[in-house]
This record gives structure tokens, C-alpha cells and sequence, in this order.
């Protein structure tokens, strides 16, 4: 059984950082990908970032590039995710997830899914 728990989510005033955390359990992380998406309430599920199995390449969603890195610790089986210059509308539950193939940015191809944590980011 597979389980992703995120954690680092919480209150932040605009301009600030976070870093989420994506912790795997149950395998490794092994020709997994592993994606963040977000979703604010009355919004669909939008794609943040994602990484591929090994670090080696990385992608972004179009909202939060340049401000955002996603980063992993295989050894960890963690997924990181460092937010900086935060803004009200980063505001949503934020969403690791992993997959073993089909499209970064499209969260119906992944596999599976963490419970979210929240991040609100205040004006």
C-alpha cells in the first residue's frame, strides 16, 4: 500500500516562503514521477510542479515559475517543494501525487494521491 503525506502547509503573509513536504511510504520511490498540484476552493485542480524519478528534470506550471522549485531526496523518499514570494492566490490545498507514466501537468494520470495540506497566503 502506498502512502504520500504532505506536510509544511500553513499561514504566511504575502511575499513569504514555504517548503512542502512529500513523504512515500509503502515503496520506493522507483520509476515514480512525483507531481504538486493545488486547488482553491470553487477552482479545478491546477498542476504546480513536477519531477521525474532521479531529480533529473523538472516542470512548472505556468503560474508559478521562477518562484517555486521542486526538488527530491530519493534516499528520503521526499519530494520537496520550496515556495517563495508567496501570493494571496498560491492560496489552496496542495497536493503531492505520484505516477509511473503518462502526462506531468494532467493529475487524472497519476497513481497516487496524498490527503493535501493547506497553505494560505495572507495580503
Amino acid at each position: 500500500q502506498v502512502q504520500l503525506v504532505e506536510s509544511g502547509g500553513g499561514l504566511v503573509q504575502a511575499g513569504g516562503s514555504l517548503r512542502l513536504s512529500c513523504a512515500a511510504s509503502g515503496r520506493t520511490f522507483s520509476w515514480y514521477a512525483t507531481g504538486w498540484f493545488r486547488q482553491a476552493p470553487g477552482k479545478e485542480r491546477e498542476f504546480v510542479a513536477a519531477i521525474s524519478w532521479g531529480g533529473g528534470s523538472t516542470y512548472y506550471g505556468d503560474s508559478v515559475k521562477g518562484r517555486f522549485t521542486i526538488s527530491s531526496d530519493n534516499a528520503k523518499n521526499t519530494v520537496y517543494l520550496q515556495m517563495n514570494s508567496l501570493k494571496p492566490e498560491d492560496t489552496a490545498i496542495y497536493y503531492c501525487a505520484q505516477k509511473r507514466s503518462g502526462r506531468y501537468y494532467a493529475a487524472q494520470d497519476y497513481d497516487y494521491w496524498g490527503q493535501g495540506t493547506q497553505v494560505t497566503v495572507s495580503s
